[in-house]
């Protein structure tokens, strides 16, 4: 990692490590669920509901009285809610992404938010973390990164110093286009006290808005291991670019010098919407939540199993919480996508209560 005086000057936790709390924006009326609001508020139910059995849990949302009743019959004095303007759900995305200084202390970390590279519109989700600073919410110094273009769902950190990314999403011309490559990879690394940036260059599922967030196609794990999104049918339309993705994955290397312990995920099943466009279903959009693992499923239950089976693997002492994620990937996310995590002691309300 960079160093100052002998210590890092900052550290990205790996989301294995111990999380206070889990950040949700819900679904409401004016974002794009409204068509099928009833549905995916179900599944944003049931996603409260598992994530508050291991952490305590925060929702932005325009209507906090009315997310209250919806999950009454949760333990209240484990949810904050904070009354705020959004425009879509995708936390994992407008939320903070907190770092940690040489002395210990938290870094709540603003970048700014464009929409997927101008894709959508963001200006209520971009405002978001501010709101959420300026309502006591965090045991932390707010950093103002806003100059720069970056969604959590674009990077994966080991908590050691290695980022794994994408270069089809960093080097996105509508995200931060005026930097080159090398100067991505510098700011990265003062940002996040990293040693190392792994780029992907391959790798892609139909149907995602994202340019290739890292959190639908790999994820780092314990023990050097990265999960990947493995495809056995060459006849998908997925099939190549995975494979692409999977032998440059098989020639990065740890910061020790030793190949990566690889394990495939499955490739759920095609499912289409209704005007027949092929969704972005993923197993490696889960979510670690202290000793569980939540899991995407998509109603397809011989692969659904394979794909907790695998993350037994590196997780052998998690709990497995698959969370059907159907609605979800009709506005082309997952489970991963719609949350955030905070590190333990980073939050206040959370922490005191």
């Amino acid at each position: 990692m960079i160093m100052t005086n002998d210590k890092p000057c900052r550290r990205l936790p790996a989301e294995w490590e111990e999380v206070d709390s889990i950040l949700l924006s819900w679904p409401h009326k004016l974002t794009d669920w409204n068509y099928m609001l009833d549905e995916v508020t179900d599944c944003f139910k049931n996603i409260a509901a598992a994530i508050i059995k291991h952490a305590g849990l925060i929702i932005v949302t325009p209507h906090p009285d009315e997310v209250r009743k919806q999950l009454s019959s949760l333990p209240q004095d484990r949810i904050t809610y904070i009354e705020a303007a959004t425009n879509d759900t995708w936390a994992r995305d407008l939320g903070a992404i907190t770092t940690i200084d040489a002395d210990g202390n938290f870094e709540i970390n603003d970048f700014k938010f464009n929409g997927w590279g101008l894709k959508f519109a963001a200006n209520l989700d971009n405002l978001v973390t501010r709101r959420m600073y300026n309502d006591r919410i965090f045991n932390g110094n707010y950093v103002n990164r806003l100059g720069f273009v970056l969604e959590g769902g674009s990077i994966e950190s080991d908590g050691a110093g290695t980022l794994l990314t994408t270069t089809e999403c960093l080097l996105s011309p509508n995200r931060n286009g005026d930097l080159t490559k090398e100067e991505i990879e510098t700011r990265l690394k003062a940002f996040f006290g990293l040693e190392r940036v792994l780029w992907l260059d391959y790798g892609s599922l139909a149907g995602d808005d994202t340019d290739s967030h890292i959190d639908t196609l790999a994820r780092l794990a314990p023990h050097d291991t990265i999960y990947y999104v493995s495809c056995d049918d060459p006849s998908d339309v997925n099939y190549e670019p995975l494979l692409r993705m999977k032998e440059q994955l098989s020639t990065l290397t740890t910061a020790g010098g030793n190949k990566y312990n690889l394990i495939g995920l499955p490739l759920p099943d095609p499912v289409f919407d209704e005007d027949g466009e092929q969704l972005p279903a993923t197993y490696a959009n889960f979510l670690i939540v202290n000793k569980a693992i939540l899991l995407p499923v998509y109603n397809q239950p011989a692969k659904d199993t394979l794909a907790a089976r695998m993350l037994k693997i590196s997780f052998p002492d998690y709990e497995i919480v698959p969370v059907d994620c159907r609605a979800l990937i009709r506005q082309h996310g997952s489970l991963h996508c719609v949350t955030m995590q905070f590190p333990k002691n980073s939050i206040r309300k959370w922490t005191e209560s």
